[in-house]
């Protein structure tokens, strides 16, 4: 059950209101998420923005869907988990991968090291050490693919957390 309830532009504040209008003309109707996110036009726009520069990450996009899953799966965003399955499969996840990565692992040992460091980041960053960041280059990561990995694990909290806390769920996620 929505505990928040999602806004036209009509009845979102000043600020949310010309962000939902410009959305909705230009994708034909806007996300329950981000309706909802409407109440605060600080978080909206901070959402918008984030999720604009992730998707410029270096990351490719199915392992970054992998990311997204894992991470997902440990929140517990069933929304969530539901969009970035069907965004992986488009990209041309399988259902293994999609498993997997909602464990936190992949057949491919240098992905499982990069998704079992997202999940960490997520639920214990003060974990992470000096020998973590090695093992990640040693296995080929970049600092920039380190950096955007957090990047990335923020913004699935952000959504994850949010829909979790508004109630939304798929079935009820419905565009506004």
């Amino acid at each position: 059950m929505r505990r928040l309830q999602p806004l036209t532009p009509d009845e979102a504040p000043a600020g949310s209101s010309e962000i939902l209008t410009d959305i909705a003309s230009r994708h034909g109707g806007l996300g329950a998420m981000v309706a909802t996110m409407a109440h605060s036009p600080a978080v909206l726009r901070g959402y918008l923005d984030l999720s604009a520069a992730i998707k410029r990450v270096k990351i490719p996009r199915a392992l970054s869907e992998k990311l997204s899953l894992a991470v997902q799966e440990w929140i517990g965003c069933d929304l969530c988990l539901e969009a970035h399955s069907a965004a992986g499969r488009k990209v041309g996840l399988t259902d293994t991968d999609i498993e997997l990565a909602r464990q936190g692992t992949s057949v491919d040992a240098r992905e499982a090291v990069l998704l079992d460091f997202a999940v960490r980041v997520l639920a214990e960053p003060s974990s992470i050490g000096d020998e973590d960041l090695t093992v990640l280059r040693d296995n080929g990561w970049s600092d920039r693919v380190i950096t955007e990995v957090v990047g990335l694990v923020s913004l699935n909290l952000l959504t994850g957390a949010f829909n979790l806390v508004a109630g939304l769920h798929p079935e009820e996620a419905k565009p506004a």
